[in-house]
């Protein structure tokens, strides 16, 4: 369930995150885990912003950078880097972010819909807006992470 199905935003809570300098949310109840980076092993003929997979507790996922997936440019872990293990659409993946900020608690007035741009993709990526005192926070909608035609079963 996405965060603009949830009646009036009531008590909905995001995870911000961020990937270079700028910030992001996510649905807090689609996050299970937040782990630090561990070295992955690639998958061979993955998408590009795949950077691999990991062994998570005797379940192996695909870890993609989600940098790299959103077109801002694929991240270089280290040992600051982030691996958030999110479900989307009941398949557990892990999304590497340079770093995890903080919860924020929204309201359906806080969440304004993106700028129109004339491009489908990013109605496709961008659920809405989120202005804060630190700066513009971009609600991002899980489901396009992970593309039907890229699931990959982990």
């Amino acid at each position: 369930m996405d965060i603009q199905d949830r009646a009036g935003f009531s008590g909905a809570e995001l995870i911000s995150v961020r990937i270079g300098e700028q910030q992001f949310a996510l649905d807090i109840m689609a996050v299970r885990e937040i782990r630090g980076w561990t070295a992955s092993t690639p998958m061979p003929h993955a998408p590009s912003y795949v950077v691999g997979m990991i062994n998570l507790r005797g379940v192996v996922l695909a870890v993609v950078d989600l940098g790299a997936r959103l077109g801002l440019g694929a991240c270089q872990p280290d040992s600051s880097s982030v691996v958030v293990v999110a479900h989307i659409r009941g398949i557990p993946v892990g999304l590497l972010v340079d770093a995890v900020c903080d919860i924020i608690a929204v309201t359906e007035d806080m969440v304004q819909p993106p700028p129109s741009l004339g491009t489908e993709e990013v109605r496709e990526f961008v659920q809405g807006i989120i202005s804060t005192d630190d700066g513009i926070v971009t609600l991002l909608s899980l489901e396009q992470v992970l593309p039907t035609e890229q699931r990959v079963a982990a």
